[in-house]
């Protein structure tokens, strides 16, 4: 079965090129759009075709999947892939997609409604024994009984939105007399947000891990897991860091939690690429959270501890052929840790940031990998998420890749904006991380912004040095300073950083 000849990405940024990426070396031509706000990326540079769909704001450009279609219907692209974010869980851009007899390099509507849903999602994936926290699996439509079944359950207990992720629509309620006015914040939050005010209840599961596990499906009855990420370090419930694999987790645990991923696949007939979310408490026990019916950020890390290109595999998963891998042919080999570069300040609350990027260079060497949309002299624009990169090491082991990444990002150079970069060196250094031995509350128990300016180690100002040469090189451009830089003083070069 041959492949696709032309794909269309409808996104933008660091997964937009990566998509185009896999796409060149599959032989297959791609097709960008973009908004007038990103006229000047780098992903419409990057593809062989790019058409401008509308204005900066999302809602008139990347979200208008009529236009997307018609770009298609313009270029002759027999299939769509939506990344992350925008259209990439919307089960009606899907099925307009089937409809005008295009693929969407994804799963199928009907998997995305259920999985869409977490009231049925549950419904769903509990038919299948897949554990669940305690709580109610269906739309609070009564305040006083909600009440009673949160006592029930005890307090504390979590309000949570059923159409809506990202920590929107979500309340802990630590007691019975605030109950009725957080299930109203909740429920005005999540309509607000999602257009559904749907919302339900559930035991609050104090200082959980959250564990997630990387699935693939394709259309001849093959599930398989691809090991898990840690994905615990997060602030606002958006992840900063992710590692797989987990630190904590045992061959006796991944066997339970990869055997209930597949099952949550099997239980709406996925297919494609998707991501199947647990909360893991300090006893060991694990809760199905959530599914992601689409590529996650975090995929890279899965990609460097298996060797499978995610994205090859779901475009040929979407033409019609079998997985390319078995589960007894999946094998764990190192370790590989992701840190979130974002235009945000994490000594000021992490609020974002924004403007023009004046300096940017990134790390090399073995074991790094950078993937990002980025350049000196682009400006952040204000309409989208404000994640400029994914900063990502594989070692052989959790601690060399620990301070591969301290390395990595004593080397990045990034200026103009506030960033995570500092925010990464951080938890790389903090005891708690070093050890395993964290939690979703890392940032709460041991983050202030001061601890954004610990001194430097020896090996980090070396590399901070290097970086500060080769980008002092690359803007000089001059044949008159390179004897100067061939023969220059690291031992100096690192002073003058103090």
């Amino acid at each position: 079965m041959a492949l696709f000849s032309k794909i269309l990405i409808a996104n933008r940024g660091e997964i937009a090129i990566r998509v185009m990426r896999a796409c060149r070396e599959l032989g297959i031509r791609s097709v960008a759009v973009y908004s007038e706000a990103d006229r000047q990326s780098l992903h419409v540079r990057y593809a062989d075709e790019a058409y401008c769909i509308g204005p900066g704001p999302s809602n008139q450009s990347y979200l208008l999947g009529d236009r997307i279609i018609e770009v298609c219907r313009k270029t002759g692209a027999e299939a769509v892939h939506p990344g992350y974010g925008f259209l990439s869980e919307n089960a009606g851009f899907a099925r307009a997609l089937r409809e005008a007899g295009i693929v969407l390099i994804g799963p199928d509507p009907e998997a995305m409604e259920i999985m869409g849903s977490k009231i049925g999602a549950k419904q769903a994936v509990e038919k299948f024994g897949v554990p669940l926290v305690p709580g109610i699996n269906e739309a609070i439509r009564d305040t006083a009984s909600a009440r009673e079944v949160a006592k029930k359950i005890g307090f504390p207990v979590l309000v949570k939105a059923s159409a809506g992720g990202g920590g929107k629509g979500m309340r802990i309620v630590e007691r019975e007399e605030d109950f009725e006015s957080e299930l109203q914040r909740a429920q005005s939050e999540a309509l607000s947000a999602f257009g559904d005010d749907a919302v339900f209840i559930e035991k609050y599961v104090s200082a959980p891990r959250h564990i997630e596990f990387q699935v693939m499906a394709d259309r001849h009855g093959n599930i398989c897991h691809l090991f898990e990420r840690e994905c615990s370090i997060q602030r606002r419930h958006q992840k900063l860091v992710e590692e797989a694999p987990s630190p904590v987790m045992t061959p006796e645990l991944r066997q339970r939690m990869g055997d209930a991923a597949v099952n949550v696949a099997r239980a709406c007939n996925y297919t494609g690429a998707g991501t199947v979310e647990f909360l893991v408490s300090g006893s060991g026990d694990f809760y199905f959270l959530e599914m992601n019916t689409r590529l996650q950020v975090e995929h890279p890390v899965t990609e460097m501890i298996t060797g499978v290109d995610l994205v090859k595999e779901q475009i040929r998963v979407a033409a019609g052929l079998p997985l390319s891998f078995s589960q007894e042919t999946l094998q764990i080999r190192g370790h590989a840790i992701e840190l979130r570069v974002c235009a945000e300040d994490p000594a000021n609350g992490f609020l974002p940031d924004i403007g023009r990027i004046t300096e940017y260079s990134i790390p090399k060497g073995p074991g790094i990998r950078v993937d990002d949309a980025m350049e000196s002299g682009l400006e952040i624009p204000v309409f989208y998420d404000n994640m400029i990169a994914k900063l990502i090491v594989w070692a052989g082991s959790r601690d060399e890749a620990m301070e591969r990444m301290q390395r990595a990002i004593a080397e990045y150079r990034l200026k103009g904006i506030a960033t995570t970069l500092p925010f990464g060196r951080f938890v790389m250094a903090h005891e708690a991380f070093r050890e395993g031995n964290f939690d979703t509350s890392f940032i709460e128990r041991y983050f202030t912004p001061e601890q954004l300016h610990l001194p430097l180690t020896e090996a980090e100002e070396e590399a901070a040095a290097f970086a500060a040469v080769l980008a002092w090189n690359a803007e000089t451009q001059s044949a008159a300073v390179l004897p100067a830089l061939q023969t220059a003083n690291w031992q100096q070069a690192r002073k003058q950083l103090r």
